[in-house]
């Protein structure tokens, strides 16, 4: 899923549809890295500016779904609740984008669902020692996840595993990388 319902307040509105390098819109170069991984659908939730981000999403590609989070101002954890929420019931985990990651590398992906299909309860890339996002989430967190509440997003369900969260080494620092600002587009 991607995650695609704020506001982007600090960049003045309008962020995921703002052009990076030039190129791709930032939420589509976000779908660019979710069709990319090894999952049988894409799923945007949407919450501020819904029609726009939709708009944006089914473009770039047709087979995306699209989730409203109606509550989606209380934060983070609303969006992952709604997504998670709309998942087939035999889905066995999720990646988890982040709409204004426009340079997430692909090669992190296929080593993060091997990690979870070997049996570790969560992904997450890191690179010189952070850990980045996206983050893949199994099954087994679902019901936590569904719970959240607040801005915090799955931050805490994934500390609270420990060493049983799968680290998987990214190739550069995309999995670090956001655009906050009106200047990060230049970065």
């Amino acid at each position: 899923m991607v995650l695609a319902a704020g506001s982007g307040s600090r960049f003045g509105g309008g962020k995921l549809m703002a052009s990076w390098n030039g190129g791709l819109l930032l939420l589509e170069a976000a779908l660019a890295s979710a069709f990319a991984a090894p999952v049988r659908s894409v799923t945007v939730v949407t919450g501020a500016e819904a029609e726009k981000v939709a708009g944006v999403a089914r473009d770039f590609d047709p087979r995306v779904r699209i989730v409203h989070a109606a509550d989606h101002a209380e934060g983070m954890g609303a969006s992952l609740r709604a997504g998670i929420a709309s998942l087939p019931q035999d889905a066995g985990g999720a990646f988890v984008f982040l709409g204004d990651m426009p340079r997430v590398p692909h090669a992190v992906l296929a080593p993060m669902t091997r990690a979870v299909l070997e049996g570790a309860p969560a992904a997450a890339p890191v690179f010189q020692g952070r850990r980045g996002n996206p983050v893949l989430l199994g099954r087994e967190l679902f019901p936590q996840l569904l719970a959240l509440t607040g801005d915090a997003g799955a931050r805490a369900v994934l500390e609270a595993l420990g060493d049983r969260l799968a680290l998987i080494p990214a190739p550069d620092d995309g999995v670090l990388f956001d655009v906050d600002e009106r200047a990060d587009l230049k970065a």
